[in-house]
Protein backbone atom coordinates (compact mmCIF):
# COMPACT_ATOMS: atom_id res chain seq x y z
CA UNK A 1 0.00 0.00 0.00
CA UNK A 2 1.47 3.09 -0.77
CA UNK A 3 2.14 5.95 1.91
CA UNK A 4 0.29 9.02 1.36
CA UNK A 5 1.88 11.77 0.42
CA UNK A 6 0.51 14.99 2.29
CA UNK A 7 0.13 18.44 0.68
CA UNK A 8 -1.01 21.80 1.70
CA UNK A 9 -4.20 20.80 2.04
CA UNK A 10 -5.78 20.26 5.94
CA UNK A 11 -6.31 16.45 5.30
CA UNK A 12 -4.98 12.99 6.78
CA UNK A 13 -6.13 9.29 4.71
CA UNK A 14 -7.59 7.19 7.35
CA UNK A 15 -5.44 6.03 10.05
CA UNK A 16 -6.45 2.18 9.21
CA UNK A 17 -4.22 2.34 5.56
CA UNK A 18 -0.87 2.97 7.61
CA UNK A 19 1.79 0.40 6.71
CA UNK A 20 2.98 -2.70 9.08
CA UNK A 21 4.95 -0.45 10.51
CA UNK A 22 2.45 2.38 11.23
CA UNK A 23 4.50 4.78 8.81
CA UNK A 24 1.22 6.53 7.08
CA UNK A 25 1.51 9.55 5.26
CA UNK A 26 4.79 11.85 4.75
CA UNK A 27 4.94 15.67 4.23
CA UNK A 28 2.50 18.08 4.94
CA UNK A 29 3.55 20.48 8.08
CA UNK A 30 3.83 20.67 12.04
CA UNK A 31 0.76 23.64 12.18
CA UNK A 32 -1.60 24.14 14.97
CA UNK A 33 -4.19 23.12 13.08
CA UNK A 34 -3.01 19.86 11.26
CA UNK A 35 -1.22 18.43 15.00
CA UNK A 36 -4.66 18.54 16.59
CA UNK A 37 -6.37 16.79 13.51
CA UNK A 38 -3.56 14.10 13.37
CA UNK A 39 -4.05 13.49 17.30
CA UNK A 40 -7.88 13.45 16.91
CA UNK A 41 -7.61 10.93 14.43
CA UNK A 42 -4.42 8.73 16.38
CA UNK A 43 -1.92 9.82 14.42
CA UNK A 44 1.55 11.17 15.53
CA UNK A 45 5.01 12.98 13.78
CA UNK A 46 7.94 10.71 14.49
CA UNK A 47 10.75 11.30 12.30
CA UNK A 48 14.39 12.85 12.29
CA UNK A 49 16.06 15.56 11.29
CA UNK A 50 17.43 14.63 8.14
CA UNK A 51 13.88 13.34 6.92
CA UNK A 52 10.61 14.93 6.04
CA UNK A 53 7.72 14.51 8.30
CA UNK A 54 6.71 11.38 8.74
CA UNK A 55 3.09 10.33 10.47
CA UNK A 56 2.14 7.41 12.10
CA UNK A 57 -0.45 5.16 13.41
CA UNK A 58 0.64 2.11 14.62
CA UNK A 59 -1.47 -0.63 15.18
CA UNK A 60 -1.38 -2.26 17.68
CA UNK A 61 -1.18 0.67 19.83
CA UNK A 62 0.25 0.88 22.99
CA UNK A 63 -1.41 2.66 25.87
CA UNK A 64 -2.51 3.02 29.59
CA UNK A 65 -5.38 2.69 31.29
CA UNK A 66 -5.28 4.67 34.16
CA UNK A 67 -7.52 2.50 36.10
CA UNK A 68 -4.93 -0.05 35.14
CA UNK A 69 -1.79 1.53 36.83
CA UNK A 70 0.27 -0.58 37.96
CA UNK A 71 2.19 1.24 41.53
CA UNK A 72 5.06 -0.89 42.80
CA UNK A 73 5.50 -1.17 46.36
CA UNK A 74 8.82 0.41 45.74
CA UNK A 75 7.77 3.62 43.56
CA UNK A 76 4.62 3.44 46.54
CA UNK A 77 7.94 3.87 49.33
CA UNK A 78 9.98 6.42 46.81
CA UNK A 79 6.28 8.88 46.56
CA UNK A 80 5.98 8.60 50.62
CA UNK A 81 9.37 9.63 51.15
CA UNK A 82 8.72 13.09 49.80
CA UNK A 83 12.02 13.65 48.58
CA UNK A 84 10.32 15.31 44.94
CA UNK A 85 7.37 17.44 44.09
CA UNK A 86 5.88 17.44 40.65
CA UNK A 87 4.17 20.04 39.16
CA UNK A 88 1.64 21.09 35.80
CA UNK A 89 3.14 22.98 33.44
CA UNK A 90 5.58 25.25 35.08
CA UNK A 91 8.27 24.49 32.98
CA UNK A 92 7.23 23.04 29.37
CA UNK A 93 10.12 24.38 27.55
CA UNK A 94 13.08 22.73 30.02
CA UNK A 95 10.90 19.34 30.09
CA UNK A 96 11.30 19.16 26.05
CA UNK A 97 14.17 20.27 25.84
CA UNK A 98 15.42 17.95 28.28
CA UNK A 99 13.54 14.83 26.51
CA UNK A 100 15.25 16.27 23.45
CA UNK A 101 18.85 16.03 24.93
CA UNK A 102 18.90 13.66 28.17
CA UNK A 103 20.21 10.39 26.44
CA UNK A 104 18.25 6.96 26.60
CA UNK A 105 20.24 3.51 26.58
CA UNK A 106 20.09 1.95 23.03
CA UNK A 107 19.51 4.91 21.00
CA UNK A 108 21.35 7.58 19.17
CA UNK A 109 20.30 10.99 18.95
CA UNK A 110 17.04 12.22 19.24
CA UNK A 111 13.62 12.17 17.31
CA UNK A 112 12.77 15.67 18.52
CA UNK A 113 14.23 18.20 16.11
CA UNK A 114 14.16 21.72 16.19
CA UNK A 115 11.22 22.43 14.65
CA UNK A 116 9.41 19.63 16.71
CA UNK A 117 10.13 21.33 19.89
CA UNK A 118 9.30 24.50 18.03
CA UNK A 119 5.49 23.26 17.22
CA UNK A 120 4.72 21.88 20.86
CA UNK A 121 6.00 24.82 22.15
CA UNK A 122 3.52 26.86 20.27
CA UNK A 123 1.02 24.23 21.13
CA UNK A 124 1.77 24.38 24.80
CA UNK A 125 1.46 28.27 24.64
CA UNK A 126 -1.82 27.73 23.02
CA UNK A 127 -3.14 25.53 25.85
CA UNK A 128 -3.21 22.11 24.29
CA UNK A 129 0.34 20.38 25.19
CA UNK A 130 1.42 19.95 28.78
CA UNK A 131 4.08 19.00 30.71
CA UNK A 132 4.66 17.33 34.25
CA UNK A 133 8.01 18.11 35.70
CA UNK A 134 9.59 16.73 38.78
CA UNK A 135 11.86 18.69 40.91
CA UNK A 136 14.39 17.21 44.04
CA UNK A 137 15.03 19.03 46.91
CA UNK A 138 17.30 21.43 45.60
CA UNK A 139 14.71 22.33 43.09
CA UNK A 140 16.14 20.99 40.08
CA UNK A 141 14.32 19.57 37.43
CA UNK A 142 14.88 15.60 37.23
CA UNK A 143 11.84 14.26 35.68
CA UNK A 144 9.50 14.96 33.37
CA UNK A 145 7.13 14.05 30.60
CA UNK A 146 5.08 16.20 27.95
CA UNK A 147 2.08 15.59 25.93
CA UNK A 148 -0.87 16.76 24.03
CA UNK A 149 -4.75 16.63 25.78
CA UNK A 150 -7.82 16.88 23.83
CA UNK A 151 -10.92 15.86 26.08
CA UNK A 152 -10.04 12.86 27.98
CA UNK A 153 -7.28 11.95 26.47
CA UNK A 154 -3.41 12.08 26.85
CA UNK A 155 -1.47 11.79 23.89
CA UNK A 156 1.96 11.28 25.19
CA UNK A 157 4.81 12.31 23.23
CA UNK A 158 8.36 11.98 25.36
CA UNK A 159 9.75 11.78 28.70
CA UNK A 160 12.66 11.99 30.78
CA UNK A 161 14.56 11.12 33.85
CA UNK A 162 17.92 12.30 35.78
CA UNK A 163 17.64 10.87 38.70
CA UNK A 164 16.13 6.36 39.13
CA UNK A 165 12.40 6.36 38.82
CA UNK A 166 11.90 9.54 38.55
CA UNK A 167 10.03 10.04 34.78
CA UNK A 168 7.80 6.79 36.35
CA UNK A 169 6.62 9.61 39.43
CA UNK A 170 5.79 11.98 36.53
CA UNK A 171 3.26 9.21 34.69
CA UNK A 172 2.41 7.90 38.03
CA UNK A 173 1.10 11.54 39.28
CA UNK A 174 -0.42 12.14 35.24
CA UNK A 175 -2.30 8.58 35.79
CA UNK A 176 -4.02 9.15 39.31
CA UNK A 177 -3.85 13.20 40.10
CA UNK A 178 -6.23 13.66 36.81
CA UNK A 179 -9.54 12.18 35.12
CA UNK A 180 -8.17 10.74 31.81
CA UNK A 181 -9.96 8.13 29.83
CA UNK A 182 -6.75 6.62 28.46
CA UNK A 183 -2.96 7.92 28.55
CA UNK A 184 -1.75 7.52 24.87
CA UNK A 185 1.96 5.63 24.69
CA UNK A 186 2.32 5.02 21.07
CA UNK A 187 4.57 2.27 21.25
CA UNK A 188 5.37 -0.77 23.42
CA UNK A 189 8.66 0.62 26.01
CA UNK A 190 9.88 -2.27 28.75
CA UNK A 191 9.34 0.75 31.18
CA UNK A 192 5.91 1.65 30.43
CA UNK A 193 4.60 -2.23 30.54
CA UNK A 194 5.79 -2.25 34.06
CA UNK A 195 3.76 0.67 34.85
CA UNK A 196 0.31 -1.33 33.48
CA UNK A 197 0.62 -0.34 29.37
CA UNK A 198 -0.44 -2.48 27.42
CA UNK A 199 -0.81 -2.98 23.16
CA UNK A 200 -4.98 -3.38 22.12
CA UNK A 201 -5.93 -2.91 18.52
CA UNK A 202 -5.58 0.38 16.71
CA UNK A 203 -9.57 0.06 16.05
CA UNK A 204 -10.75 -0.21 19.67
CA UNK A 205 -8.34 2.58 20.39
CA UNK A 206 -9.77 4.89 17.56
CA UNK A 207 -12.91 4.14 18.34
CA UNK A 208 -12.13 5.06 21.76
CA UNK A 209 -10.54 8.64 20.87
CA UNK A 210 -12.93 9.65 18.43
CA UNK A 211 -15.30 9.70 21.18
CA UNK A 212 -13.29 11.17 24.08
CA UNK A 213 -11.31 13.82 22.61
CA UNK A 214 -14.48 15.75 22.17
CA UNK A 215 -14.96 15.96 25.55
CA UNK A 216 -13.95 18.71 27.66
CA UNK A 217 -10.60 18.71 28.35
CA UNK A 218 -9.15 18.11 31.46
CA UNK A 219 -6.55 20.62 31.18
Amino acid sequence: MPVYQLTEELIFPHPSLAESDGLLAIGGDLSTERLILAYKNGIFPWYNEDEPILWFAPNPRFVLFPEKLKVSKSMKQLINKNEYHITLNQSFENVIGNCKKVKRKNQNGTWITNDMEKAYIKLHKKGMAHSVEVWNKKEELVGGLYGVNLGTVFFGESMFHKENNTSKLALIHLGTKFDFSIIDCQVYTKHLASLGAENIPFNSFYAKIVKETEKQSVF
